[in-house]
């Protein structure tokens, strides 16, 4: 039996199996049966020597990535022409997009670099429709956007989830606050700082038994359940920001478009009627995190035309070395206007956070 049959097996068995408290500790080990064929077999394709398709190694450049996700014919390649000054080939059949096409979008003097993938199907994670190779490229991006038709989204959206779930990306999901650690002896040992609800110690054993792990060191601290232990074990898994656009809400109604507006990470938008842009790149800057920090010189207006761009919770020390990495040896003190500032100026070291806006004046030895 080949890995493929074995995961329809343990797929059947799991939709058999009815989820419960007495059932709990039979799905756990199947889903972590599970994880480890999904792995083997893209271990497996990945080591094929195939090629990897043409188009879909683009060179990162600009400040952030941000990938374009979803079923064919729902308006990626309109978006990605609308958003940045890039063409891409727009037809009213699926499939125009065959190949990874980059655009830049410019806002608030960030360049953030735009992928449009060719469409997934059902089935992308296990390569239909060069699938593996869309999903393993929007891993290298900074932000996932999953663009749905307005009129389907409830249907594709689960389904594209569950295909960049099987690559092991999660989205939205922050890290489980699980340590794990394999030892050479010492067997397994099992610790929580939290009362676990979830999760046995039995089950956590014969988990780690099923990857031919025996020696151990775990310790909980969250009340997690199987599938959270067995991202950490499996150590392979990419956690991403995604936020949902919804196109064509000009073919929906009023009260449909209200209710879809209100789900959480989502953006509604037009394309045909070029509604909502300018909301959309605002919530992509949001979750891009990105910062604009202004240099001054002394004596001098500070510079508000072109800002240094960082990354949230950067300090004057990446401020320094996006300028130029020798500044920092030479640096005395700096002097910090805007919201991180106590009061204005303030005078800071090379660790003072800054935020959205600050305006920075260095200076030297």
């Amino acid at each position: 039996m080949g890995v493929l049959e074995k995961i329809k097996q343990i797929e059947e068995e799991m939709a058999r199996t009815q989820k419960n408290k007495a059932t709990e500790y039979h799905l756990g080990l199947l889903k972590a049966k599970l994880a480890k064929f999904r792995t083997q077999l893209l271990e497996s394709q990945a080591g094929g020597g195939g090629k990897t398709g043409e188009g879909f190694d683009v060179l990162k450049s600009g400040h952030a990535r941000v990938a374009m996700i979803g079923f064919p014919s729902v308006g990626k390649s309109t978006l990605l022409t609308k958003l940045t000054n890039t063409q891409s080939e727009v037809a009213s059949y699926e499939f125009t997009t065959l190949t990874c096409i980059p655009g830049v979008i410019q806002y608030h003097g960030a360049e953030i670099q735009l992928l449009d993938m060719p469409g997934i199907i059902e089935g992308a994670a296990e390569g239909k429709g060069r699938g593996r190779q869309v999903i393993s490229a929007a891993r290298t991006a900074d932000l996932v956007l999953m663009v749905l038709d307005a009129a389907k989204g409830e249907v594709t959206r689960p389904k594209i989830e569950r295909e960049l779930m099987t690559m092991g990306i999660r989205l939205n999901a922050k890290p489980p606050n699980i340590y794990f650690k394999q030892k050479k002896g010492g067997g397994i040992v099992f610790n929580s700082t939290v009362p676990l609800t979830l999760m046995t110690e039995k089950l956590c054993r014969d988990i780690l038994h099923e990857y031919k792990i025996f020696h151990a060191e775990i310790l909980f601290r969250e009340d997690l359940g199987a599938d959270e232990f067995i991202d950490v074990v499996e150590g392979n898994r990419k956690y991403m920001k995604c936020l949902y656009v919804y196109n064509k809400v000009d073919m929906v109604s009023l009260e449909d478009v209200d209710r879809i507006a209100r789900l959480p990470h989502t953006v509604v938008v037009s394309c045909d009627l070029d509604l909502n842009f300018g909301y959309l790149l605002e919530k992509i800057w949001e979750y891009l995190g990105l910062v604009r920090v202004y240099t001054k010189k002394r004596g001098e207006f500070p510079d508000l035309t072109t800002p240094i761009i960082l990354r949230n919770g950067a300090t004057v020390k990446h401020f320094c070395h996006s300028i130029h990495r020798s500044l920092v040896n030479d640096f005395k003190f700096g002097l910090v206007y805007g919201t991180s500032a106590k009061h204005n100026p303030q005078r800071v070291g090379v660790n003072h956070t800054l935020e959205d806006e600050d305006v920075v004046q260095i200076s030297k030895k």
